[in-house]
């Protein structure tokens, strides 16, 4: 009987050591290194009831969108897709350039409901424009979907294509659209043009703007017209022009961008946040304006960028940006989540998440890293 019981002792203990590896392996992680292990662009993060979800461009979703769900910010479990363009009141047409261009995700709770803000080819095309993009909206009861268009259209025509939108609401009640005009056949005349064109260059620029608009408070559709917020320096001498340039003076392509904006209020300022440059070459980065109302007019920070490229510095990340920004568990952390690309991961996009200050109206990104960081506060030690 003894030889028996010793027998299932020693069992018990043999199946038990993994369990208690693991559960001693998640009390004790104490940090994290970027990038998260997430293929994403443009990642976007709700906190709902606990729950982190991020949704993000790519991920594996076959002409939609997926999900991760995390407790702590840092160890991701994918949901799978949560949102299909062949809903019932799907609008775009998947068999289009960039395969629908289904970009940019962001989803928010308002009143038990979630509604997820993205862009897409739109399949109404009499010109049978390359870029036709727009913005739509779509429902869900849970953050993971499956998410329905509110309407079988897009939120808005405003006459010219648009990506990344972005959606802040305001301690008023009052909610605002952010998103960037596509800078498809939407050439300006500047001096970086001009220096362009002497150069040999290229014979025009385009540009991506970003404007500001009010949302209906159901979402179906926007009140007023567009407010153009940010765009890039027309003289050479603007302190942002280097910066916002590169993408030009470097050669890349023809295009400034300012675009994948994100907006927050601290402090009675407002802050928006965007990013400029080629999202697919080495430049992309971020910087941010101050106002004083949610439709600006925003002045630009003097400290642009806030987030760029490391490997002038020996470190080995490149095209910064797209970002969106989070809190720790316990609140007490700011976070600023984005994407890039490190000399392992190539040219695929993978999420980064690095801690933030907003003080006296400026921001800081402790940004980017790779070393070792501490885990977000109050994440408990949980993975």
């Amino acid at each position: 009987m003894k030889k028996i019981v010793l027998l299932i002792i020693l069992f018990a203990q043999l199946f038990a050591e993994p369990v208690l590896a693991q559960v001693s392996s998640a009390t004790q992680q104490s940090s994290y290194t970027n990038p998260l292990k997430v293929e994403f662009g443009d990642p976007f993060i709700l906190f709902n009831k606990g729950t982190y979800y991020m949704y993000g461009t790519g991920g594996g979703a076959d002409k939609g969108f997926s999900a991760y769900s995390s407790k702590n910010l840092v160890n991701w479990k994918p949901e799978g897709q949560v949102y299909f363009h062949n809903n019932k009141n799907g609008w775009s047409d998947p068999n289009t350039a960039w395969g629908g261009a289904y970009w940019a995700p962001e989803v928010y709770e308002v009143k038990g409901k979630f509604y997820l803000f993205y862009s897409a080819q739109w399949k109404v095309n009499p010109a049978k424009e390359e870029e036709n993009f727009r913005i739509g909206v779509a429902v869900a009861d849970k953050p993971t979907g499956p998410f329905v268009d509110l309407a079988p259209k897009p939120l808005f025509d405003p006459g010219y294509p648009i990506i990344d939108a972005n959606v802040f609401f305001d301690t008023n009640g009052r909610s605002y659209l952010y998103y960037s005009r596509a800078a498809y056949k939407h050439s300006v005349e500047s001096e970086i043009a001009e220096q362009a064109r002497k150069n040999g260059k290229y014979k025009e620029i385009e540009e991506s703007w970003i404007y500001g608009i009010e949302l209906k408070p159901d979402f179906s559709g926007v009140i007023g017209k567009p407010v153009l917020l940010l765009r890039p320096p027309v003289k050479l001498n603007d302190k942002q022009a280097a910066w916002e340039s590169l993408s030009v003076t470097t050669g890349e392509v023809n295009r400034r961008w300012t675009e994948g904006s994100v907006t927050f209020k601290k402090d009675g300022i407002y802050y928006i946040m965007y990013s400029a440059n080629h999202f697919g070459g080495e430049h992309y980065a971020v910087g941010y304006g101050t106002g004083s109302s949610p439709l600006g007019p925003f002045k630009k920070a003097e400290s642009n960028p806030v987030l760029q490229k490391n490997t002038h510095r020996g470190g080995t990340v490149t095209g910064t940006g797209h970002n969106s920004i989070t809190y720790s568990p316990d609140g007490k952390e700011m976070f600023c989540v984005y994407h890039g690309r490190t000399t392992a991961t190539g040219k695929e996009r993978v999420v980064f998440i690095d801690r933030m200050e907003v003080k006296k109206g400026k921001i800081t990104v402790h940004g980017p890293t790779t070393e070792p960081q501490k885990m977000p506060s109050g994440t408990g030690r949980k993975p």
